[in-house]
């Protein structure tokens, strides 16, 4: 029996799920809030993943969003809403870890915004494609926070400690081009060309033999493994700390309220 048979809660409709042969396709379906995380996505999307996992019949997983934007971060409802530390981030947690330790291929495709876990879930996938309209932004120091998903060792590693300082610290948003150039995404297209791009990177992935495929992305991962489970531990302390502060609080309160 595969995992995702063995998984008895089905998918909220804030996730939507679509077997495909050997690919698992997932769409973060909240285009209302532009697919921004509630505690309820977040566990269902590490669910899904579980599942995917350990699922001998999943080769590969594609994540993305509905409606005109990837990702715009986490819900600032469930942050302005924090009551014990430890459980306000225990479904971004479970998230993390979940995208840290996935040993399949990860795929996202990408549109509009990707704002906050938005941008740092890309970090721990595998190929990432983009529409030329995207939009990349990590504003944590503008919310009173602090990086996590462990943006603060996997970013610098990507494009260098200056550029990471800059959209880690100073907040600067990056565009498609530029992101393509850095390296956080493989290609920036437009509309259909994405589409058709995404669909050709997929069959070629899930043409070659699977173990193999498998064993190389361990081997690329191995050397930051520990380093980056560390990283991500002490971003959440870090993270929960800031979140119950006044700074941060009047912070997000702030944004709401611009938002409105």
């Amino acid at each position: 029996m595969s995992g995702l048979e063995r998984e008895a809660a089905p998918l909220p409709e804030t996730l939507i799920g679509r077997r495909d042969g050997a690919l698992l396709r997932l769409t973060l379906n909240r285009p209302g809030s532009l697919n921004a995380l509630d505690k309820a996505l977040y566990h269902a999307l590490a669910d899904a993943l579980a599942a995917a996992e350990a699922d001998d019949e999943i080769d590969a997983v594609l994540i993305d969003g509905a409606g005109e934007s990837f990702c715009a971060g986490n819900d600032l409802h469930d942050f302005l809403a924090v009551g014990d530390r430890d459980e306000a981030l225990a479904a971004p947690r479970r998230l993390l870890e979940a995208l840290a330790g996935f040993s399949k291929p990860l795929i996202a495709r990408v549109q509009g915004h990707a704002v906050g876990i938005g941008t740092t879930l890309l970090l721990h996938c595998d190929l990432v494609l983009c529409r030329d309209d995207a939009r990349f932004a990590l504003p944590f120091t503008r919310l009173g926070l602090v990086p996590e998903g462990g943006s603060s060792l996997l970013l610098p590693g990507l494009v260098g400690h200056p550029r990471a300082f800059e959209w880690l610290v100073m907040g600067e948003p990056c565009d498609a081009e530029e992101a393509r150039r850095l390296g956080l995404v493989n290609a920036a297209l437009p509309g259909e060309a994405l589409d058709v791009a995404v669909e050709r990177y997929l069959t070629r992935l899930l043409a070659l033999p699977q173990a193999a495929v498998r064993r190389s992305k361990a081997l690329l991962r191995a050397p930051r493994r520990e380093a980056l489970a560390e990283v991500m531990h002490d971003e959440l302390d870090a993270f929960a700390e800031r979140l119950a502060s006044d700074e941060a609080q009047a912070a997000l309160r702030g944004m709401l309220e611009g938002r409105r």
